[in-house]
């Protein structure tokens, strides 16, 4: 949680937030994904410029050096899910918001099929229906990895798991595509 005197925002703000272009985009992503507000949007466009960031400077590393760390970072990138096996540093660099928002604990719920809607999965997430491995988990914006992801289950106790018996799962935009 961290002392409450020191408090530091996670996010980075727009340099020209009344951009119309960006207000539009920024409206359909937190409505196609069911984020609470901007500053939860805001804070995966900071994460996705870090890690973008961490890449571009591995292009100026020497070789020798460069090939040492671009190994442990896309190995860390795979592990998190956001790139496949065999991938390169110019992966990191076609990352966007989309593939880190897929990750996120309240659209692998919905995408699932454990939940009805996007809003729905996260009401099942905040109320305590959702287990990741046996423990329940409280937050939406949860990123999950590529381990976690066969261990997300309704609560067995839950109420809601004959409800999410009878849902369809939904096919991901991104399985359709390739």
């Amino acid at each position: 949680m961290g002392d409450p005197r020191r408090l530091r925002k996670k996010y980075e703000t727009p340099r020209h937030p009344w951009s119309m272009d960006q207000l539009s985009e920024e409206l359909k992503l937190i409505g196609e994904y069911g984020l609470r507000n901007k500053r939860e949007l805001w804070r995966y466009k900071t994460l996705l410029s870090k890690i973008r960031g961490i890449a571009r400077s591995l292009l100026g590393k020497s070789e020798e050096e460069r090939l040492l760390l671009q190994r442990e970072y896309t190995s860390k990138m795979t592990r998190l899910g956001l790139l496949p096996e065999e991938a390169a540093i110019d992966n990191i660099l076609d990352l966007d918001i989309r593939s880190l928002l897929e990750k996120r604990l309240q659209t692998v719920v919905y995408r699932k099929g454990l939940a009805k809607t996007i809003h729905h999965a996260r009401e099942m997430i905040t109320h305590g229906h959702i287990q990741i491995g046996g423990k329940t988990t409280r937050i939406p914006s949860y990123f999950v990895t590529r381990e976690d992801e066969p261990r997300i289950a309704i609560s067995p106790g839950s109420n809601m798991a004959n409800i999410a018996q009878q849902a369809p799962p939904i096919e991901s935009e991104q399985e359709s595509r390739t």
